[in-house]
């Protein structure tokens, strides 16, 4: 790893990730374990979807961090940035959406496509277009919504940097264009275009112009680090403040009622505030005190093992709902119907080990946490490297190998 590389790594905010894709698979399968916890235990797990706030912050931070003190807002530096960002997340996403499309063709789950046309979903789901439309966001692979919302802030993150730079104008900015997608509201939400902007709870949890507030939170964590640096005098412990304060705003989250026709409290107008303005606050100091401070929970996000699940966390995240999952869902019931016939045929009365659904759970976890660290070793880093040595989009001169950003002018 290089010198520049080097200084714009964090592996602590690496094994941050892996916390962050477990946290919301936690948050889709918490009913697994439903009875074995109370009604108001069961809305905490939940509520555990905060996982996509983390990451929201988190490339606030790093997108900030790398590039504010570096970008030109030039042609050629543009097309670099917007090179590295599609190296870094689009080929992954396309296979896997790809790969959730021929299930859906082999099995007729119209999961996938929500009963619309199978072409259309594809098209619009490889272009990010889906996120924009409340009756599109969960089609192909559902949880895949959220990267429409990071597309929109790498397109956006630039032009943010040069009015902060130009014009001094910072939390102006998140104010515009949360206000801009409530204008977007009022005048689609007569119009009934596919839900297209369809109401102020899709608009405020599903898209940039209602989250952007994560994201300019983690770019204010990035300046105050890029000025002040990384020593501090102060002996609070922010990494566990924030790590607690995170859980309480999950709790509050718990504590509301879900809106009519959703499932948590998230939802709810409390449950809005909650997650998109207190808790990227306290994800914040969580980033704070892992950057600034030696503790037990630091090393343990940066060991090596950790810090590999955290960078193939990415397709874990993309493969821990939906086709693939399933897949191995059914697996697991014909394995136990297998086990089953071969007792009967043996005269047995004995345990299948795939009888029980939580232990299933934690198998599928297992499975797919190496199903992730396999396709990252051998397709996702290796297309990620290609694509930024490659030609796309703008020549690779052979002075700047690497392609790094801060040599583009």
């Amino acid at each position: 790893m290089s010198q520049n590389r080097l200084q714009n790594y964090f592996p602590a905010l690496t094994g941050v990730r892996a916390l962050a894709a477990y946290l919301v698979f936690v948050s889709h399968y918490f009913y697994v374990f439903g009875e074995n916890f109370s009604q108001i235990g069961q809305r905490f797990f939940g509520e555990f979807h905060i996982g996509v706030t983390i990451f929201f912050v988190l490339s606030g931070f790093l997108i900030t961090y790398r590039y504010y003190n570096n970008f030109h807002l030039t042609k050629d530096w543009f097309k670099q940035y917007l090179k590295n960002r599609v190296a870094r997340i689009y080929p992954m996403y396309a296979l896997l959406t790809v790969g959730a499309f021929l299930y859906f063709f082999a099995t007729g789950d119209e999961s996938i496509t929500k009963g619309y046309n199978p072409y259309a979903m594809l098209a619009m789901n490889i272009t990010f277009v889906r996120g924009f439309f409340y009756n599109f966001w969960d089609t192909g692979i559902a949880q895949g919504w959220s990267l429409t919302v990071e597309e929109c802030f790498y397109f956006s993150a630039p032009f943010a940097f040069f009015i902060m730079q130009r014009y001094r104008k910072f939390w102006l900015q998140p104010a515009i264009i949360t206000g801009f997608g409530a204008l977007l509201v009022v005048v689609f939400s007569r119009v009934d275009w596919f839900g297209f902007f369809g109401n102020f709870t899709f608009m405020m949890l599903f898209t940039f112009l209602g989250r952007c507030f994560e994201f300019f939170v983690g770019m204010q964590l990035a300046l105050y680090v890029l000025g002040k640096g990384f020593v501090r005098k102060t002996r609070i412990r922010y990494s566990y403040l924030g790590l607690f304060l995170m859980f309480a705003c999950v709790y509050i989250m718990a504590l509301q009622t879900p809106a009519k026709g959703w499932p948590t409290g998230l939802q709810s107008p409390i449950g809005i505030f909650t997650n998109n303005y207190l808790l990227p606050v306290c994800i914040a100091l969580f980033f704070y005190g892992l950057l600034t401070e030696t503790t037990i929970l630091k090393k343990i996000l940066a060991n090596k093992f950790v810090e590999l699940l955290g960078k193939s966390s990415y397709i874990f995240y993309l493969i821990h709902l939906g086709w693939m999952y399933n897949l191995l869902h059914g697996w697991f019931n014909h394995a136990n119907d297998y086990a089953f016939e071969l007792y009967d045929k043996w005269g047995k009365d004995w345990y299948s080990p795939f009888e029980n659904d939580p232990i299933n759970l934690l198998y599928a976890f297992v499975i797919l946490n190496i199903i992730s660290i396999i396709l990252f070793k051998l397709v996702e880093e290796p297309l990620n490297h290609y694509i930024r040595k490659s030609d796309f989009l703008i020549k690779n001169p052979k002075k700047n190998p690497e392609n790094k950003s801060v040599l583009i002018k």
